[in-house]
């Protein structure tokens, strides 16, 4: 066992280092007194003040961060609803709707993109005048093509703990005096709540880290930061990008660690409820 053991450490070790190796030299380049990329010229904190002194870099992280946050937050509502719906389907229609949901996660995002810029383009055009306004596409467009392709993710999230849910447990609820939404909330959400967050933590990730579709809705005068890291790219990109993506990353592994620690406590209470039961 130890001889199998060894390699298979090893190599885990090796992908481990293939994977987050970049993201080691980009933290530690956010930190070098020089823009070089290459030459290590000593420790500095100066990217990091730079960073919070650059207008159009804030600017498109605080759009970045509004889109991502009502799109999860829109796309875990009308999912979660959605995925509870098709639980309630006939098979056969729920295996329809299942197929149709599953188009925008096998589509390709160029393709997406740009027929969503015509839709958009199509409806707008169609609005310009209405009330006196020149419609235009903008961050109410770019939240649109977020929500749709946050809410499959959020359906195929919630989906598998609906299925280990028993089906009797609603109608059990309402036969001992609960009824309506304070039964799904007291009953059925709480069985189905880490599916839910997985949802909410996927689409939020996937709305952060898109570049093409948001290229294609925000319009000329909104502007994500995967958009302004792409244009900065053509000439020269920033080392104050270094120290922002090394934020983002330090915010990232934190939340994770929160929702793996909450998860171990839901796991180690569910299991002491368990063994209090079978004790009685």
């Amino acid at each position: 066992m130890k001889k199998n053991g060894m390699p298979s450490r090893l190599f885990l070790l090796l992908c481990l280092l293939f994977l987050y190796a970049p993201i080691l030299v980009l933290m530690a380049f956010s930190f070098n007194g020089s823009v070089s990329k290459a030459v290590w010229a000593g420790f500095s904190l100066k990217w990091y003040l730079q960073l919070f002194q650059n207008d159009m870099i804030l600017d498109a992280l605080w759009v970045t961060l509004a889109v991502s946050a009502l799109a999860a937050v829109i796309s875990t509502l009308l999912g979660t609803a959605a995925a509870i719906g098709f639980r309630n389907m006939r098979r056969r229609s729920r295996t329809v709707c299942l197929t149709i949901n599953n188009i925008p996660l096998t589509n390709a995002d160029i393709i997406t993109g740009v027929s969503m810029m015509l839709l958009f383009m199509l409806a707008l055009s169609g609005l310009n005048g209405l009330f006196g306004l020149k419609w235009k596409m903008g961050f109410v467009t770019l939240l649109i093509a977020h929500i749709t392709f946050d809410v499959p993710n959020v359906i195929l999230s919630v989906m598998p703990k609906l299925r280990q849910l028993d089906p009797n447990i609603y109608e059990a609820a309402q036969d001992l005096g609960d009824h309506g939404l304070h039964a799904f909330y007291k009953v059925i959400l709480p069985e189905i709540m880490p599916g839910v967050i997985n949802g909410l933590i996927i689409a939020f990730t996937l709305s952060i880290d898109d570049f093409v579709i948001s290229y294609f809705t925000a319009g000329s005068g909104t502007q994500t930061l995967s958009m302004v890291i792409y244009s900065m790219a053509k000439k020269r990109v920033s080392p104050e990008i270094n120290a922002l993506s090394t934020l983002m990353f330090l915010a990232v592994v934190a939340l994770m660690v929160l929702v793996n620690l909450r998860q171990t406590r839901q796991e180690k209470r569910a299991k002491r409820q368990q063994e209090n039961l079978s004790a009685q």
